[in-house]
C-alpha cells in the first residue's frame, strides 16, 4: 500500500471516529455533563473538517507525479 493509500485510509478511520464519538456524546452517554457536550462539539467539527482536509489532501497529491 502506498503511502498515499494508508493516508486516505486513516483519513476515512478519523472520519468514522469522530461520527462515533459525536454519536456518543449526544445519544449514548449517561452523564450529560459540560465536558460532554464539549466532547461532543469536537466530534462534529472533526467531523466538518476532515472531509475538507481529505478534498485538500486528494487536490495536492494529484499534482505530485508518483
Amino acid at each position: 500500500m502506498s503511502l498515499r493509500g494508508f493516508h486516505l485510509v486513516f483519513v476515512t478511520f478519523c472520519i468514522i471516529l469522530f461520527a462515533f464519538l459525536t454519536m456518543w456524546a449526544f445519544w449514548l452517554a449517561e452523564d450529560s455533563s459540560l465536558s460532554v457536550k464539549v466532547l461532543g462539539g469536537c466530534g462534529v467539527l472533526g467531523l466538518l473538517l476532515t472531509p475538507v482536509y481529505a478534498v485538500y489532501f486528494l487536490r495536492k497529491v494529484r499534482n505530485i507525479p508518483l
